[in-house]
């Protein structure tokens, strides 16, 4: 999603774009190279503006800086039309949505570790690595869906042991492939297979645990994952537009097409972009309710009474404030928002001062290894990894902040764990509650 990665002057030709390119690509110099590496980026995929025939033939005739231009926007209407059709389709196809971008970003990482590193002629290299995603998925999707499902599991047939001995289960997985590792160990390729364990485990905290943190976001209420991941897709294009147009001051090194005049102009288009979202979105219980198990249907649905952070709420103007209305005769001393609106300044600040740091993290990652893109997969853009390096960053902040200052109690969350305890267990926890209260004189 970081179109801003593509941002240059209206003034820049076609011969100082390919220029910059090569120097970003290959910019470095040979001493950072080890033995035993690869690092010319001819066996990965880069990318390109090849799309299909039909579409190849109509651009045929635009010079190639156009074509480009082109070919991005048509595939980033398409990227976005899709992604709000899977927000009507709900949050299992978002979840899954997250899941697909995940192993797709994983097979990325991991192709560059493989071609840079020569690792063809190591045993059990790839099936390894596969190996070790499946086995965190397990682990960490379990917990998850252990902590939030833990009653709809327990009363599904086959599924108690697993969910009873989740955390054994994962552990004796994970053994199993590190046995695995030490056992395909070949003298002459220590230090090469040890580099690319921990280039494994490395990827897999980036791209597992930035993608619970978004699938948590999701089952909280689809306006958290909406707002987080439209704000970096709001603040890319902005800053894009307004680099391309007024860019002229560079912001960083590693970027050198990232203007501040394309930093500023994104931050404020992203600022005045979640205020609306969230004045539109929080009128409605399909977007603020979270997805839970009701015991009394059987079923999971989003109906819930509305989380103060989007019920409307009066606020009192600052008196600095008031008088600036009374100047010009609006006697205005509160005014109505939703809470939420007030959390989206804070959000949409984070998303384009600190989540783009996700994009220069991922271009000095490139750079490192002398190349452009992470992958081919989207025609103009690059691979997946390319445009959603940002939300590595906004992805777990989002959940955080949500957990941290806005969730409200769930007590139907903790009936649900109550609930999926043994009968006895259920008769003793109300005893002491019971206790309790009296105790201090509630009941």
């Amino acid at each position: 999603m970081s179109e801003v990665r593509h941002r240059g002057t209206e003034q820049e030709g076609k011969e100082d774009q390919a220029e910059e390119s090569k120097k970003e690509c290959e910019g470095q110099d040979d001493e950072d190279q080890l033995p035993g590496m690869d690092l010319s980026g001819k066996n990965l995929s880069q990318a390109s503006d090849k799309t299909v025939g039909s579409l190849d033939s109509a651009l045929e005739g635009l010079n190639p800086k156009w074509r480009n231009y082109v070919i991005r926007g048509i595939f980033s209407i398409v990227m976005i039309s899709t992604f709000f059709f899977l927000i009507y389709l709900g949050p299992l196809a978002l979840v899954l949505l997250v899941l697909a971008i995940q192993i797709m970003c994983y097979h990325e990482i991991i192709t560059i570790g493989y071609v840079v590193y020569k690792s063809h002629d190591l045993p059990w290299f790839r099936t390894l690595s596969w190996y070790f995603l499946i086995t965190s998925n397990y682990y960490i999707y379990g917990e998850s869906m252990i902590d939030r499902f833990g009653l709809l599991l327990s009363r599904t047939e086959l599924m108690p042991p697993f969910v009873t001995y989740h955390r054994f289960i994962s552990m004796c997985l994970y053994m199993a492939g590190l046995v695995a590792f030490v056992m395909s160990l070949v003298k002459k390729y220590y230090l090469k297979q040890f580099t690319l364990f921990a280039w494994t485990h490395v990827t897999l905290l980036m791209v597992v645990i930035t993608s619970n943190f978004i699938i948590s976001s999701i089952f909280e209420g689809l306006i958290w994952f909406f707002l987080s991941t439209t704000l970096i897709i709001c603040n890319d294009i902005w800053a894009y537009i307004f680099g391309f147009f007024f860019g002229k001051t560079p912001l960083i090194k590693l970027s050198p097409k990232k203007t501040w005049e394309g930093f500023i102009g994104g931050a404020v288009a992203a600022v005045v972009w979640g205020l609306l979202t969230c004045l539109v979105l929080a009128q409605y219980d399909y977007f603020v309710c979270p997805i839970e198990y009701s015991e009394v249907s059987g079923q999971l649905h989003m109906e819930c009474e509305r989380p103060p952070a989007v019920r409307l709420t009066e606020y009192n103007l600052p008196k600095i404030i008031k008088s600036m209305f009374l100047m010009v005769g609006l006697p205005w001393k509160t005014v109505h928002l939703y809470p939420i609106m007030l959390h989206s300044v804070v959000l949409a600040l984070f998303a384009s001062v600190i989540a783009p740091f996700g994009g220069f993290f991922a271009s000095g990652f490139k750079r490192a290894f002398k190349i452009k893109d992470f992958g081919d997969t989207i025609p103009g853009h690059g691979g997946i990894m390319d445009r959603f390096d940002c939300q590595t960053v906004m992805g777990p902040f989002m959940y955080v902040y949500y957990i941290t200052f806005i969730k409200p109690a769930n007590p139907q969350k903790l009936l649900s764990q109550v609930m999926a305890l043994s009968i006895d267990d259920q008769l003793q926890f109300l005893n002491m509650l019971k206790d309790e209260l009296v105790s201090r004189g509630v009941l």
